[in-house]
């Protein structure tokens, strides 16, 4: 247990550095995601949600969009990193073997899911986005790029938890309308 303490401190306290206003608050409410959506889930499945935006704390290192030629390119190797990052972590602190495999391999899925762990990641992740993320997302990239972003995320999830991305409000009148494009342009894609 003293391990797992230990890992969750190392992930925050990493998090915590980082140049994005938003990555603490994102990393805690991914967890609180995920422990709504699955109040059984394990300790690898917790310190996958902490930490899996991880990546985005290390300025030096953190792997650039404009380097790829697709986002999900992009977010295929940003999730790989953090994986990375947080299998180090996992070490430093002793944390079982079983857990770190599935902490890496969570954490390289949560982006794209595929399997009901992974899923519940990836869905906690992009509720998280929604809910959390997206005005400090908007002002620093624009309604364009934060609608794109936003049309990304919501096809991603299932109709169920789409309906709750539709409910979220926000003080901004800008920050409102464009989440309605995004969840008006869903509602017309014939995959959601």
């Amino acid at each position: 247990m003293k391990s797992i303490r230990c890992a969750e401190q190392l992930i925050r306290s990493a998090i915590s550095r980082s140049n994005v206003p938003e990555d603490p608050l994102h990393a805690e409410n991914t967890l609180a995601w995920v422990l709504k959506l699955m109040p059984e889930s394990d300790e690898a499945l917790q310190l996958a949600a902490l930490g899996h935006d991880i990546d985005r704390a290390e300025e030096t290192r953190r792997v650039q969009k404009n380097r790829f030629r697709t986002f999900d390119e992009f977010k295929a190797a940003h999730a790989s990193h953090s994986a990375e990052i947080l299998r180090s972590i996992l070490e430093e602190c002793g944390v079982d073997e079983c857990v770190k495999v599935e902490v890496c391999r969570l954490v390289r899925l949560h982006e794209t899911g595929g399997d009901e762990r992974s899923d519940i990641l990836k869905n906690a992740d992009a509720l998280s986005y929604f809910q959390d993320n997206l005005p400090l997302y908007f002002a620093r990239n624009g309604w364009m790029e934060t609608k794109r972003r936003g049309m990304w995320g919501y096809a991603r999830l299932s109709p169920e938890l789409r309906q709750i991305v539709g409910k979220f409000r926000f003080e901004s009148e800008d920050i409102n309308a464009l989440l309605l494009e995004v969840v008006m342009a869903g509602a017309e894609d014939p995959r959601g």
